[in-house]
This record gives C-alpha cells, structure tokens and sequence, in this order.
C-alpha cells in the first residue's frame, strides 16, 4: 500500500511538472499580458465563464485552486475572522485626515494579507479569504434617509475623492510589480437608495450633476489606479448600471482609461430581466453585461454566457478579452507566483489587532468625534464623586460597528472606556434605562433618582445597525435600512426629557449613528452633545479621552444636518438641488465642516499671490491660524470657493483642508494653491470650464455661513479674486 502512494505522488509531482514545463503562465520571468493569454488559451469555454463568478471553482488540471472574489474590509477587514475594527466610514470623512486614512487602510491590507496567507497555508479558500476587496463605498450621501450613507465619507465630492485616494493607495500598496490587495470603487454610479428600490430604480441626472457631483470621485479612484470598479443595482437614465454604454463604455473606459476589472453588485445581472426587464432572460442579460465590460459577475448568471455563445449573442473572443482583464488582477495578486515571490508573502498575523493598530483605531475615533454643543460643562473632571452612566447605546457593541464589521475580543464599549477614565476616589454606575427604539414594558423606573443623586450623567442614544443599513441587515428597520423618519425614536427623546426634569446636574449626550439625525430636542436638554458615529474598537476609550480633556475635539461634520427633512426634496428625486451643503439654502441644523473645541482659533485676513489673474494661473492663497485658548488642539482649515454666479453652480465647493495642531498661544501659516482645475465650473453638457468674473475665497474651521458663527465657530477670511 505504501509503495501505491509513492507511485501516486510520483505520478502527481510529474504531471505537475509537466504542466508547469508547457504553462507559460506559471513563467514570472514572461510579461502579464503574455502570462494571461496563455492561461485563457488553456481554458474550455465552460471553464472560462466560471472563471468569471466570484465563486471560482478549482482546475485540478492546471492546479488553479478555487477562489472567492467577495471580501469586505469597508473599515477593517469584515466577516473573515477577529481583526482590527476600526470607526465606520463615515468617521473617515468626519477627520478631514487623508494621511491618517491612508495609516488604516495599509493597516487594513497589512491585517488581510496576513489573513490570507494564513489561510493559504492551511488550504482554506472560503469567502472572506480572499485578496480583492469591495471597498471603499464612494457614492455621494446626498440625502440623509439612505440607510448605507455610513458606508460612505459624506456628502461632498472632494472630500470623499481626498480620503477615497488615500484608502486605495494604502489598500493596494506600492509595489511596482505586486497588488498587496486589490480595493473596488463602488457602487457606479449615482447609487443612494431608497433600498427598497434599488433592484428596479431609475436614478435620473443631469449630465451637469453628474459630473459634479456623482462622477467626480470615482474619476480620482481611476487616476489612483483602484484595481476595480462595481457597478450598482439601479439604473441610471434608463440604463441599467451593470449594462451602461454611458457609464461603463464612454465614461469609465474611453473618457477616463479605466484598465482594471469591472465586478457587478451581487444580484445585479438578474436585475435586468427581473428588476428593470430591459431584456427577456438570462443569456440576454450576461450577454449585455460583458458586451458593456462587466468582467466579474457576482451571482450565477454568467453560466448563461455559453448558451449566450450558442445563440449568437456574444462571442467566444468578446468572453476572452473579459477573462483576461479580470485574470490581470489575480497575476498582480501574485495568485500564480510561487511563494515568497510578493513581498506581501511575508506578512505575518502578528500585525492582526496588533498594539500599533488598535492605538490607530483609537486615533480615528478620536480625530472623527464632533461635539456640537457644550455650554461649559467640557472637559469634565475625572474625580468628581459620582457619575452616572445610561442610555441603550452605553454598553452596546452594536453602537460600535455599524455594518461591514469584522469582529474583534476587545471591544471597548462606551460605559467600559468612561469606567475606565475615572479616577478609583470616584464612584460610577451603570443602568441601560431604556431599549433601543420601543418603551420599556416595564414602566418602574430606576434610572431618573441615579442622574438626580450624580454629578454627571452620560446618556448614550442614537442609532444603530438595527435601525440603518442595507437591504435586509438593518433588521429592526420597516424601511429596507433606510431611515423615512427623521427623528430619534420617541423613547429616547422622552428618557432625556425625564433625565432632565428636576435635575440641575450635569447631562452629557454621547450619540451614535452614521446618519444625519434630528438632534434639535437633545441640543435643548442636554448641556453638551458629542456625535460619535459608530468609532470602533477603541470607542469607548477615545470617548473618555475627550470628555475627561485628555484631548480635544475635533472632528467635523461630512453631511449636513438638516432641521428636518422637509427642508430636502424627495428621496426619489436625484437632482441636486436643494441638496448638500452646496445647494441647499435653508438653514440647517449642523452645517457641512463644523465642529467645537476646547480652544479657540483666530484666522489673519486672507491673502492672495495675485488679486486679479488671467485664466489658466494658479494662484496662492494663505492664512495665519492661532491658537488664542489654552488648551492644545486640531484645527481643520478649509478652503471653500464660490464660483462666478450663473445660476447654477454650487454656494460653495469645499477644494481643499489641512489638519493642523497648535499649542495655546502658537500661530501656523496655511497656504493652498487655486490652481486652474480648482476654479472650473460645470457647465450643462457635463464640460469643465473656466468662468471669468469674481471668485470668492474663504479659509476657515467651517463652511462660511452665519449659521457656523451661531454656532460657535470662529469667521473664516475671505476674499474675491478677479479672473478675467
């Protein structure tokens, strides 16, 4: 019998021998291109589309393993085992901190190849094992009611193309010949609900919103060299967005050069003829699909392709020229190679949850908190005799994550990192109070007499993933994810109201969620107000460090809050108008880009190499920013632009931020250059184009509005450059 298993593997180690002898594609000394020919050269015409289902099945032949194309890491590698979690997207945007975005997302891919190699070395190819990920989410939130505007970095096209950039490059590496992973520009495009619709709607724009709005980030992705782009759900001007000659073949491919892969969102191709019904079946559906580029099918479909072929429909040359643009990014993986071959091979799990990320995850939080009112009260003492903490999202891992989650054994809940500020003189206790978004069967109430007899309570309310999310995750939602209501739920408002009658102790509001909310009644009761999105991890800590003054806020707001939403169009309605912080006129209740602080800064008039230009000519503007208060602490400078007045361009359009730390008392000059794409206007044909007339230039810690100042933010400097 032993001697039957020598001759097995001798046998097996021959003809694996012999294949790596005729397989040009196992050769890394051959070019990409010829290494991937050769691979679809050796394919059967059924092996070819299965290849292109993101469930790929094994080649014992050619010794291919399988290999799943899905896997997540929107903030920290999710649904593949323990890992870093780091603040949900949203909290990307709200530091205005491209540097530190891009410090977590090289940790991130650090953390999946770790993973991955792991497990390669156990022969484990499950979902979530793999090296191409599904992120980031670079739609536009453009109205608050979109369950999965957490995924994203807010409503602005800049600031969402700055952190997008920085996230893929961290992601992807920069090795020249190797991908450490391969991250995916989604979901393209003009894709932010309703959820309960996406499968059949209709996203109409203009092609001046377009470009201005929904395309402009997922061109910054392309010129960063993302690996991949997914296509959405929906359609967008009658064409389904996975089937787009607009979006897929003239933007994506001829405007911008697009050479990566393209992969449709999951269930998207059998969207055409059940959702959309553009087409009668299946072979028609994958026939338009990769006829419009659509290289990976995630889903069943593709299957289909070969009775595609038999009828005409597609040919066998049009599915190679698919196969090898999606092979390309399993090559630059190093998927072929032989071990060692990447220097990503040798990344060990060592850097999983890792001290340096978990103080990085913790960072993010800290960078992405935004208080938005306090009366005094902050930064609180750590050793006043008693503190009282309550609320549904106090103990709570789920107020943590949001969703796209990894899971990880220390998390640290907001009750946990304020236990963990105090000093051991003092006293702290703890009583959840009420359930998330229903009142409490029990009406004995043990909660109001513990903020009575305390110094201070914390009151921790908000939203969670129950409540907001995706199609069929947010499980608590009656609206597919979405949020149709506003407001908090009721029992939350009447708590704090409770908490607070009688009581003239001090009332902390700690708010989690990754949506505009109305907060207007929690501003009236509560003495002070932190929005702490969904921060991780390290969450609870960052909260402690702020509120006890170890570090100052200094997150700032990515998505405007509205005062209620009948202050915003219809959700169906995808035109821009009235819309964001760049085209919206009523008064919010937040404002884009602000934020308190513990300090106070000071901007010097603002200054400009030239005040009068020619088109075409960069120009130099700065500020001086001083720290005036006594404490040290971030500013976030930035620079908006208003554009000649034609009637339709935006207020304002944020063009660029730094984040800069100042001691009580220093000064830093901040300068930023309004080079000639900057100062382009879109027109209605979807062209850039250079105005003459007024640009005025502001610098500040917030949008340039009266209700910025009302709310406490310093006046930003401001002046008109002339370009004619």
């Amino acid at each position: 019998m032993r001697e039957i298993r020598i001759l097995i593997c001798l046998f097996m180690m021959s003809i694996s021998g012999i294949v790596k002898a005729q397989s040009i594609y196992l050769d890394t000394t051959k070019t990409l291109d010829e290494r991937v020919n050769d691979l679809v050269s050796k394919l059967t015409l059924d092996e070819k589309v299965h290849q292109m289902m993101n469930v790929s099945p094994a080649i014992p032949r050619l010794n291919i393993p399988e290999y799943d194309w899905w896997n997540e890491a929107l903030h920290g590698v999710a649904r593949g085992g323990v890992a870093t979690v780091f603040p949900q997207a949203i909290a990307f945007g709200a530091t205005f901190d491209d540097k530190l975005i891009n410090q977590v997302s090289t940790a991130i891919s650090d953390e999946a190849r770790a993973m991955y190699n792991a497990a390669q070395a156990d022969n484990y190819h499950l979902r979530f094992d793999g090296l191409t990920f599904w992120t980031p989410n670079i739609n536009i939130f453009r109205d608050p009611r979109w369950g999965r505007g957490q995924e994203t970095y807010g409503e602005d096209p800049y600031l969402t193309a700055t952190i997008g950039v920085a996230f893929v490059k961290g992601m992807q590496g920069n090795d020249p010949k190797h991908l450490k992973v391969a991250a995916c520009a989604k979901h393209f495009a003009v894709h932010s609900g309703p959820e309960r619709l996406r499968h059949v709607f209709n996203a109409q724009a203009s092609s001046k919103d377009l470009y201005e709005t929904y395309l402009p980030a997922f061109k910054a992705l392309v010129n960063a060299h993302v690996e991949a782009v997914m296509c959405a759900y929906n359609r967008t001007n009658n064409e389904p967005c996975c089937g787009s000659n607009l979006l897929l073949d003239s933007v994506l491919r001829d405007q911008w050069h697009f050479k990566g892969h393209v992969v449709s969102d999951c269930g998207a191709i059998a969207d055409f003829y059940m959702g959309h019904h553009v087409v009668p079946g299946q072979p028609e559906a994958v026939a338009l699909a990769v006829k419009h580029g659509v290289d990976l099918n995630c889903g069943d479909e593709y299957p289909a392709l070969v009775e595609a072929v038999k009828r005409g429909l597609i040919t066998e040359k049009e599915i190679d020229a698919a196969l090898s643009t999606l092979l390309k990014t399993r090559f630059k993986l190093g998927m072929f190679d032989p071990k060692g071959s990447s220097p990503y091979d040798k990344i060990s799990t060592d850097v999983i949850n890792s001290p340096e990320h978990r103080q990085l995850a913790k960072q993010v939080a800290l960078e992405s908190i935004v208080m938005v009112k306090n009366n005094g009260v902050l930064p609180l003492r750590n050793d006043l005799p008693k503190y009282f903490v309550t609320g549904p999202n106090a103990a709570n891992e789920g107020a943590l994550i949001g969703n796209y989650y990894g899971i990880n054994p220390q998390m640290t809940t907001i009750m946990e990192g304020l236990a963990s500020g105090i000093s051991p003189a003092s006293e702290m206790q703890y009583k959840q109070g009420i359930l998330l978004d229903r009142p409490n069967a029990n009406p004995i109430d043990w909660t109001t007499d513990d903020a009575k007899a305390s110094n201070v309570t914390f009151v921790a309310l908000g939203i969670t993933g129950l409540l907001e999310g995706e199609e069929g995750e947010a499980i608590a939602s009656p609206n597919f994810g979405d949020r149709l209501d506003y407001n908090l739920p009721q029992n939350q408002i009447d708590f704090l109201k409770k908490l607070r009658a009688g009581n003239k102790n001090k009332i902390v509001a700690i708010i989690t969620g990754g949506s505009p909310m109305n907060l207007a009644e929690v501003q009236e009761l509560a003495d002070a107000v932190l929005l702490v999105w969904y921060p991780g991890e390290e969450g609870g800590h960052a909260i402690s460090d702020i509120v006890f003054g170890k570090v100052s806020p200094s997150g700032r707001i990515p998505v405007t809050f509205p005062k209620s939403l009948d202050q915003l169009p219809a959700y169906e309605n995808y035109s821009m108008k009235d819309r964001t912080y760049r085209y919206m006129t009523a008064e919010p209740m937040y404002p884009f880009g602000f934020g308190l602080s513990y300090t106070s800064f000071a901007y010097s008039p603002l200054k400009l190499s030239a005040a009068q230009v020619k088109k075409n000519i960069t120009v130099q503007a700065e500020s001086t920013v001083t720290n005036n208060g006594k404490t040290e602490a971030d500013e976030v400078v930035q620079l908006y632009i208003t554009n000649p007045d034609d009637g339709e361009n935006p207020l304002f359009s944020l063009k660029g931020f730094k984040r800069i730390h100042l001691k009580p008392g220093e000064s830093q000059n901040v300068q930023f250059a309004l080079t000639p794409d900057i100062l382009k206007s879109i027109n209605d044909d979807g062209k850039a184009i250079q105005l003459a007339g007024n640009y005025h230039v502001y610098i500040g810690g917030s949008l340039p509005t009266k209700r910025s100042e009302d709310l406490g933010m310093p006046k930003c400097a401001d002046v008109i450059l002339k370009v004619k």
